[in-house]
């Protein structure tokens, strides 16, 4: 396997087939410079190679990521208003996004206190999001002025319908964990102390699964809604025949028949 890189604003390992990306500028709240993102979305290039099955995101310290770094990156070029913004959008923050929506593992993410703007949009583009009692969710672009982006405008109005989007975008209110998972905005809310225990457990449990089908249902689900409703059988019907040649689908129909315990190998 290739050695795994060293970054300068996360840290990236993977254990038992485990990938866990910690955003790392706890100073800031983990806020996110054009820097980070690439750091991210190259972190995601080793996934294959290394054997990841499952990946766990997750924010060290106090937030999970307070959005987008206004001060500007390591090399001092602003993020905040005009060009620039515009620029680091659609060369930075954008692509991590969309490799992010294109992985075909399960994504699992920790949310521990903050994750406004640009992090609120990431936290939530995991296929499962628990959050910490401590975690808040914020759309604060309207407070300075601006108007959503990291593709906001289109994840929480399928996530929790229009009106509760529009409050969030338009209000800039402060949506709680125990909110966010009563409105259905993440897939549950935990003690603070249990965050990482029980994200870990979640992403070990899906790591162990079949991995070829999971990461064929995650495509299928997020095609599926911008698909008209015989595009998504057709897309079911081309994934189940994916996913039934594979060997952990043979491995599920004999374990079946010899009632014990599946050992999906991820292939």
């Amino acid at each position: 396997m290739t050695d795994l890189p060293t970054f300068e604003t996360i840290r990236f390992e993977i254990a038992d087939n485990v990938a866990t990306i910690t955003l790392n500028r706890p100073d800031r709240l983990n806020s996110m410079p054009p820097a980070m993102a690439d750091d991210i979305r190259t972190a995601f290039d080793y996934l294959p190679v290394q054997g990841a099955r499952a990946l766990l995101i997750t924010g060290e310290g106090r937030g999970f990521c307070s959005g987008a770094d206004l001060a500007g990156d390591r090399n001092g070029s602003a993020v905040g208003g005009g060009a620039n913004s515009r620029k680091a959008l659609r060369n930075h923050y954008n692509p991590m996004l969309l490799a992010l929506a294109s992985l075909d593992i399960p994504v699992i993410t920790a949310v521990n206190g903050p994750a406004a703007g640009v992090g609120c949009s990431f936290a939530l583009s995991g296929d499962f999001t628990i959050a910490g009692k401590s975690a808040y969710f914020l759309q604060a672009f309207v407070n300075i002025g601006l108007v959503p982006d990291g593709g906001s405008s289109w994840l929480l109005p399928r996530l929790i319908g229009l009106p509760r989007a529009t409050q969030m975008m338009m209000l800039g209110e402060k949506i709680s964990g125990e909110q966010a998972a009563d409105w259905g905005m993440v897939y549950k809310c935990v003690d603070d102390a249990d965050l990482l225990n029980e994200a870990k457990a979640l992403a070990a449990h899906l790591a162990n699964g079949p991995t070829l089908a999971l990461g064929t249902m995650r495509k299928i689900l997020r095609d599926g809604l911008s698909q008209s409703y015989p595009e998504t059988l057709d897309a079911e019907a081309k994934g189940q025949f994916i996913a039934s040649n594979s060997a952990d689908a043979m491995e599920g129909i004999m374990a079946f028949q010899q009632k014990r315990k599946t050992e999906f190998k991820g292939k």
